[in-house]
């Protein structure tokens, strides 16, 4: 088993393995061999993050045998374009979320899957890409000393308050994208106006997967801070509150675009319509 006492870094396998060990609140050690978390977990006071991102059939293999995790919930994790969710089995918590980017330029949202494993005394992540910037959550966990007595919740917290951030983030840009469409709406000409229909569509079809992302991490951070779950304690509630509200802002701000992308369109087909009988 590696000694403790100092951080080091690795990569394990085909793909990308981060392991990290906190002991008592503090980061004890990082990047240690998967086959070592049962030994270490077995010991007092432990708390145990686990990041794979594209892992290979062998790493799979290994992080089942060691959380025993069950099978549809690992068959989950390794599957393309799972829906977000969570799901309850014996002796972990299973959910699939999207974190999210919005491309400008091209008009439409690039989505990370990420699966997510939530055990007593550990935190299982599994990335389909590099898409979400698992630093962000390494950072927030490490600025935040004081509340690492909150165990698995505190690590949960930091991961679902960074994706949920990028929702917010993408709704943003697309508000900035609307109201530059709006601006082409009031130029002259045919061009502008096939510009404006085309652009349309494009933000449409953007805001429509950005609310399905959202409405499903609405529904997920709720579930979380249920008694029943036994997740987020009295300490963490305020913090999972504050993720549910940030979450309600970008549903409810998506849903106000949606609405003006919807009445472009409408005010778009007036116009043309409105020109092709001028001219006719």
């Amino acid at each position: 088993m590696p000694s403790r006492g100092r951080t080091r870094r690795a990569v394990y396998g085909a793909s990308a393995a981060r392991t990290r060990l906190h002991r008592s609140g503090a980061l004890d050690l990082e990047a240690f061999a998967v086959a070592h978390i049962s030994g270490y977990l077995a010991e007092p006071d432990t708390i145990l993050w686990l990041d794979l991102c594209r892992p290979d059939e062998a790493q799979v293999q290994a992080m089942s045998e060691e959380f025993g995790l069950h099978e549809l919930a690992v068959e989950d994790a390794t599957q393309e374009r799972q829906c977000p969710k969570l799901d309850r089995y014996a002796s972990h918590l299973f959910i699939s979320a999207y974190g999210i980017g919005f491309d400008d330029a091209a008009a439409t949202l690039r989505s990370s899957e990420i699966a997510v494993f939530v055990l007593g005394r550990a935190l299982i992540t599994v990335r389909k890409d590099e898409g979400l910037d698992v630093e962000q959550v390494v950072a927030r966990r490490d600025a935040s000393p004081d509340l690492a007595f909150a165990r698995v919740a505190f690590l949960l917290h930091g991961l679902l308050d960074v994706v949920v951030d990028g929702h917010f983030a993408a709704v943003q840009q697309l508000d900035d994208a609307i109201e530059a469409l709006e601006d082409l709406q009031v130029e002259e000409g045919r061009r502008e106006a096939e510009a404006v229909r085309r652009r349309t569509f494009e933000l449409r079809e953007s805001l429509v997967l950005l609310r399905r992302a959202v409405l499903t991490m609405r529904e997920v951070v709720n579930a979380l801070v249920r008694r029943d779950l036994h997740v987020v304690d009295e300490t963490m509630a305020p913090y999972y509150q504050d993720v549910y509200d940030h979450v309600l802002r970008s549903t409810e701000w998506t849903e106000s675009l949606r609405d003006l992308v919807t009445s472009i369109l409408e005010t778009n087909i007036t116009i043309r319509t409105s020109r092709s009988r001028a001219t006719g």
